[in-house]
C-alpha cells in the first residue's frame, strides 16, 4: 500500500533571526520567525509525513502555545513524525519539496540540505528532491518579508 501526504508551512522573515532550512543554517541578513527554529521546510515535511499516515498535523503534537517547543530544533519534529509513521507500519518511500524564498538564493545549499535531511530521516539522498523558487518579487515572499515550503511524501507499508 502506498500513502501520499502533502505539507505546507510559511514563516515571517526578520532581521536578527537565524535562517534554518532543512536543518542547515543559511547565511542571511534575515531569518525565520517561529516558535521553534522556524524551519518551514522541515515543518512542511513533518505535515506531509503525518498526513500520509492519517495522523493529523504538526500542531497536534508540537503546538506553538506549548513552551516545551520554544526554540526547538525542527529535526526533533522530524524524528518524532518518523517514529509515529513507523509505529503505524509505514516507511518513507520518497520526499519532494519546494522552498519558496526570494532571497537569499539557496541553490548552492541544496546538496547540504539533502545530506542533513537524509541523515535525519534515514533515507537515501536519491529519494529526496529539493527545489527552490522565488515569487519574482510578488507578494510577501517577493518583498522578502516571508518564506514558505511545500512537501509531498509517499509512504509504503512495511508491516
Amino acid at each position: 500500500m502506498i500513502r501520499i501526504g502533502i505539507g505546507y508551512d510559511a514563516h515571517q522573515l526578520k532581521v536578527g533571526e537565524r535562517l534554518i532550512i532543512g536543518g542547515v543554517q543559511i547565511s542571511s541578513d534575515v531569518g525565520s520567525v517561529g516558535h521553534s527554529d522556524g524551519d518551514a521546510l522541515s515543518h512542511a515535511i513533518v505535515d506531509a509525513l503525518l498526513g500520509a499516515a492519517g495522523l493529523g498535523d504538526i500542531g497536534k503534537y508540537f503546538p506553538s502555545h506549548d513552551n516545551t517547543w520554544k526554540g526547538a530544533q525542527s529535526r526533533l519534529f522530524l524524528i518524532d513524525a518518523i517514529a509515529r509513521i513507523t509505529e503505524k507500519g509505514y516507511k518513507i518511500n520518497n520526499v519532494d519539496t519546494t522552498i519558496i524564498l526570494q532571497a537569499p538564493k539557496i541553490e548552492k545549499h541544496i546538496p547540504e540540505i539533502k545530506k542533513v535531511l537524509s541523515k535525519i530521516m534515514s533515507l537515501d539522498e536519491t529519494n529526496i528532491n529539493i527545489k527552490a523558487t522565488t515569487t519574482d518579487g510578488l507578494g510577501i515572499i517577493g518583498e522578502g518579508l516571508g518564506w514558505a515550503s511545500m512537501s509531498i511524501v509517499s509512504l509504503i507499508r512495511i508491516t
